[in-house]
């Protein structure tokens, strides 16, 4: 029997994440996953946006982690062919895998990290008992559920996943090469649906080392013969699903293979009981053409090992009152409310033939459109006035 007072069970980016924090602030923590290296896994592949990068700095490791990253600070926005924008941003491209192989590098010596499913759990208000697939016995104040999608030992405790929206999304993700020259023109690019018809919201194209990568999300169902097609002939079905892409890409081919991921969104039920909480997708899903899941998941585990289990471990027991504060916890609350609003409204934005929703796309159209054309006044302005200053010091230079 080992005791600790956290298990965590799931080694991917909660799991990894809550190892690194809670090692860092000397509470003993056992990790528990049954890979010593995290194997290539079709999820996230690139993060951005300032609240984004700032939620993961709050876990003290960013820093760190991010310069395994491909760093890129502009994006081009187009739509129907034309370039609309060319938006400054904070955005870091790197393959999930080496995302979790970078964040467990910053994982303390003194935290252990057994390499072992965890095959059952027994839970009480005061202690929880894992058992391993090798027989070894873990003894915690605390178990940390963050084993994703594998529901197998929250079946067990009673706690059911609930679906919500099956099928909400599929994301592809390939790697883009230009033909006939030896990059393309555009640093990173995301590049929006031309018609609700498209079911695609959209396509990512970013840079993750020397390879430009791409997501491409649709709103399709898994036996859709589309996604066949995608597979045998990727070019021309992309092209036929966006046919003015190429105006801002040129000329394209696909290499390596496409990796497909469907996404259900679900919710957890039953998941208020002592001695174990759940974290990331564990708890809910979100869809992946948001980007929010890293949201959900840094936020989740910041608050957990920042706030509520240094409070939990101050006092005797584990009880599901204490449990109760981190679902309760008003910041996880807005970033989980947040995520699911903008899950069903991404959809609806991007399909739906309602006037409304006709409205909200041409209304986000118009606004890339003027946020455009003002950055490159402001250039253009800022230019000037440059070049006038300079033009004034070479003046006062050569006057006699």
């Amino acid at each position: 029997m080992r005791y600790t007072d956290i298990a965590i069970i799931g080694g991917g980016l909660a799991g990894s994440t809550a190892a690194a924090m809670l090692g860092r602030a000397g509470i003993p923590a056992i990790l528990i996953d049954p890979r010593p290296v995290y194997p290539p896994d079709f999820r996230v592949e690139k993060l951005s946006g300032h609240m984004q990068i700032e939620r993961f700095r709050k876990t003290g490791i960013a820093e760190a982690v991010l310069r395994a990253a491909s760093h890129e600070t502009e994006n081009w926005i187009a739509r129907y062919g034309y370039l609309l924008d060319r938006k400054p941003v904070v955005q870091y491209g790197i393959l999930y895998d080496a995302l979790v192989n970078a964040i467990r590098t910053e994982i303390p010596a003194g935290t252990e990290q057994l390499f072992a499913k965890a095959v059952s759990i027994s839970t009480s208000a005061e202690r929880q008992r894992v058992l391993l697939s090798n027989d070894e016995e873990i003894s915690a104040r605390l178990v940390v559920l963050a084993n994703g999608l594998n529901v197998g030992l929250r079946q067990t405790l009673g706690i059911e996943r609930r679906i919500v929206s099956r099928c909400h999304s599929i994301s592809l993700g390939f790697d883009m090469v230009p033909v006939g020259r030896p990059a393309f023109d555009f640093p990173a690019l995301t590049y929006f649906s031309e018609r609700p018809d498209d079911l695609t919201p959209y396509i990512s194209l970013f840079p993750v080392g020397k390879t430009m990568r791409a997501n491409l999300f649709v709103y399709r169902e898994i036996d859709d013969p589309w996604l066949q097609r995608m597979r045998r002939a990727p070019e021309e079905t992309l092209n036929a699903t966006l046919p003015r892409l190429s105006r801002i890409t040129g000329a394209f081919r696909i290499g390596g293979d496409i990796k497909v991921r469907p996404a259900d969104l679900s919710v957890s039920a039953g998941f208020l009981q002592p001695g174990v909480v759940l974290v990331g997708d564990a708890f809910e899903t979100t869809c992946p053409v948001t980007g929010t899941g890293t949201d959900k998941v840094f936020t989740d585990v910041e608050r957990l090992c920042n706030v509520h289990i240094p409070n939990w471990l101050a006092t005797d027991g584990m009880d599901a009152g204490k449990i109760a504060a981190f679902y309760d916890d008003p910041v996880k609350k807005a970033c989980d409310e947040w995520s699911a609003a903008k899950a069903h409204h991404f959809r609806s934005v991007s399909i739906d033939k309602g006037l409304y929703w006709r409205a909200q796309r041409v209304a986000r159209f118009v606004v890339w459109l003027g946020e455009g054309l003002l950055r490159r006044l402001l250039h253009s302005r800022t230019a000037a006035g440059g070049n006038a200053s300079r033009f004034s010091i070479i003046r006062s230079r050569t006057a006699p």
